[in-house]
């Protein structure tokens, strides 16, 4: 099968939708198909990967130095017709999402929208604060994606608990599919954690890690909050974030104000391939973001055997059992606290929740994902050629049922 991967984000921004996309295509790969990227310039990077095309990008202060895409490149407009192309996939509705929607429609090809993000979420960026602007950005957002899966042949849907808020506030009523990004496990067996926490000199410290993009819609604050009561009880507390973005600077401000800049370690971000070991190295997985598609950052502590204190919101509660692999708790400081120090007291409990979090880890094989997606696929084939698109039943709608 010839597949064609959209995305605004890839390699080397680091981020979860890159790793979806990275992680899908090296398992398309393996399974014998050409997995095509169509994706963001860089002009330091070189692909390692055969079948990557890039379009114009330029950088968004915004965002530090995550490039925006210019959705404009008459050399790919020659090339994707000659690809003999059988789906276009895209992992946005925006930018490059729109350029995939029209090459699928000129060239008469399904389309295929992977709901990566809960975008409304993501309004605040826009330098407009009063609240009636931020509704209005709200509804025009959720409109406009509406109108795009309904260009589409199928949804593909990271988690169970995004499903329920797609099928509620977006009116998607059929061709859905859930399917998680998966992983692959090996280089989490492999990774040292413990060289790198010797070398890193943490070896008497208990070492909580988080992963994410340092944003405000990430909800940092409210584990930073809870770090400063962690760090009354554990003063051999070591908090080590993984990830870089916008608000690295007030995050590092409020652990000064709050008592604990030195014992946190900011990493920036890292390659993937040595996230493992820094996984690894750390004691306990902590997470307070409740604006995730999935668990992806979860799966991936899981898979390194941390045993997890998180938030509970959309994504996390689909990947942690309560009290199997680590707890879930209120949006919170004090609830967060309290689980994390609950926890640090109770070795026998970690343990547990390690083995649990081993095991659970497995029903994330990458190879399986990857057979669900090349079924959707074959499913979105089908529709194409019936002249079927996703149903989304619109507000109005609903409000009469």
């Amino acid at each position: 099968m010839h597949i064609a991967f959209f995305t605004n984000f890839y390699l080397p921004v680091v981020n979860g939708v890159t790793r979806s996309v990275e992680s899908f295509r090296e398992e398309l790969t393996k399974l014998n198909h050409n997995v095509f990227i169509f994706a963001q310039a860089d002009s330091d990077y070189e692909d390692e990967a055969p079948f990557v095309f890039r379009y114009p990008s330029l950088t968004l202060p915004v965002y530090v130095e995550v490039p925006a895409v210019i959705p404009v490149s008459p050399f790919i407009d020659q090339l994707l017709p000659a690809l003999k192309l059988d789906v276009i996939h895209t992992h946005h509705p925006f930018l490059l999402g729109r350029t995939a929607a029209r090459k699928a429609e000129e060239l008469d090809l399904p389309l295929v929208f992977t709901f990566h993000t809960q975008y409304q979420e993501y309004t605040h960026y826009v330098p407009v604060p009063q609240e009636a602007f931020q509704d209005f950005l709200k509804g025009a957002i959720q409109n406009w994606i509406m109108d795009f899966m309904g260009m589409c042949q199928h949804i593909v849907i990271p988690s169970e608990s995004m499903k329920e808020i797609i099928i509620n506030d977006y009116g998607l009523r059929d061709k859905y599919t859930v399917i998680p990004t998966g992983m692959d496990l090996e280089p989490y067996r492999k990774a040292d954690g413990k060289a790198l926490r010797a070398r890193e000199g943490w070896q008497e410290d208990k070492v909580l890690v988080s992963t994410g993009r340092l944003a405000m819609e990430k909800n940092w604050p409210v584990l930073f909050k809870s770090m400063q009561k962690v760090y009354r009880e554990h003063p051999d507390m070591r908090l080590v974030i993984i990830g870089n973005g916008p608000e690295k600077g007030t995050l590092q401000e409020q652990a000064a104000e709050l008592g604990f800049a030195e014992r946190v370690t900011f990493t920036g971000e890292i390659p993937f391939e040595e996230v493992p070991a820094y996984l690894k190295a750390a004691d306990m997985f902590v997470f307070a973001s409740v604006t995730e598609t999935q668990g992806l950052v979860t799966m991936e502590a899981m898979a390194a055997g941390l045993p997890i204190v998180a938030v509970d919101g959309s994504g996390t509660r689909d990947i942690v059992e309560d009290g199997k692999q680590g707890f879930l708790v209120p949006n919170d400081p004090d609830a967060l606290a309290e689980a994390v120090n609950r926890l640090l007291d109770a070795p026998e409990t970690m343990k547990k929740f390690r083995r649990s979090a081993l095991k659970r880890a497995k029903n994330f094989d990458m190879k399986n994902c990857a057979k669900q997606l090349l079924n959707v696929y074959k499913q979105a084939i089908e529709a194409k050629a019936a002249g079927q698109y996703v149903t989304i039943e619109k507000e109005e709608e609903r409000k009469e049922q």
